[in-house]
């Protein structure tokens, strides 16, 4: 058979206005045009689709069973249709991240709320994981997007620098060290003080900073994470040093900062793999981004 998709464009038509003239107002042609393709279709079946009654058509069993099927190819290319114009949508866009858990905690959620009010209904997977991890599975291609604290570029992708900003001072409310603006190494001589774990590049700094000033602190709490470390000081269990973002997350209720005279510079870094599809939603998210660092930048400035 060479039926066409025109033959069964013309027999829907039918079908739906119930007549040759219905059809012909449907598809925008001629009455002699649909009953001539009619013809055609059902010399090509080689059975008749409708009974002539005084002009009217009335469709047959056949054509009852053939419209079910066409019905259901017609559902099944509409579907097709509208993911593909949910394609072009912003509020219909994927987006796959992979960042340090500071991030997910302390930055990605304003970042997210500014991606919201432009693609409401946009899905976006945070995914929390810890360094070297993280940088493999971005070499890997496996997100669209990462943040991470380095400043070089992990195989097979490219490096943006979004923020930089000096450590701060984490104290519990009422302290008496938060009577100085800006607190020195020598201010933590003696102190309780809460520190993440041995292997982290940041505590390594630190204690570097502290130990080059010759000033001994009370090392009495460890843990993996800047929240935890924040928390543990909310509870005036010691004072710390963290990251700006985790400390701007988490001052308030309990928790006050305050500037370190020594800088140690922390860095937010974008990763954008290079061989894996962009995400139509990935150039949003990084003006997204880009702008949350903007108003941290100024929120820092006014400390």
């Amino acid at each position: 058979m060479e039926i066409s998709h025109r033959h069964i464009e013309v027999f829907r038509a039918i079908m739906l206005s119930g007549s040759v003239t219905g059809a012909a107002a449907l598809l925008r042609t001629s009455q002699p045009t649909v009953s001539r393709e009619l013809a055609r279709l059902e010399q090509l079946l080689g059975y008749a689709l409708f009974q002539r009654d005084k002009g009217r058509l009335q469709a047959t069993a056949r054509a009852l069973a053939l419209y079910d099927e066409v019905q259901r190819a017609y559902v099944g290319l509409q579907r097709v249709s509208d993911a593909a114009a949910n394609l072009a949508r912003l509020d219909q866009a994927q987006l796959a991240l992979v960042c340090l858990p500071a991030f997910a905690h302390a930055l990605l959620p304003a970042v997210c709320r500014r991606l919201h009010a432009v693609a409401g209904q946009a899905r976006v997977a945070i995914t929390p994981q810890e360094s070297p991890l993280l940088e493999e599975w971005l070499s890997a291609q496996r997100f669209d997007l990462g943040l991470t604290e380095h400043s070089e570029a992990p195989p097979g992708t490219r490096l943006q620098a979004v923020l930089e900003a000096d450590e701060l001072c984490v104290l519990p409310e009422g302290h008496p060290l938060l009577a100085h603006s800006v607190l020195t190494p020598q201010h933590f001589a003696g102190q309780p003080f809460v520190s993440l774990s041995p292997d982290d590049r940041y505590r390594r700094l630190l204690d570097a900073v502290f130990e080059q000033a010759g000033v001994s602190r009370q090392l009495l709490w460890e843990t993996h994470s800047a929240v935890s470390v924040c928390a543990l000081v909310r509870e005036g269990l010691g004072v710390a040093i963290v990251n700006p973002l985790t400390a701007l997350a988490m001052a308030g209720h309990g928790l006050q900062l305050r500037r370190f005279a020594v800088s140690v510079p922390y860095r937010v870094s974008l990763v954008q793999p290079l061989y894996r599809p962009a995400s139509p939603l990935s150039a949003t998210f990084i003006d997204m981004l880009q702008q949350e660092a903007t108003s941290l930048q100024q929120s820092l400035a006014a400390l």
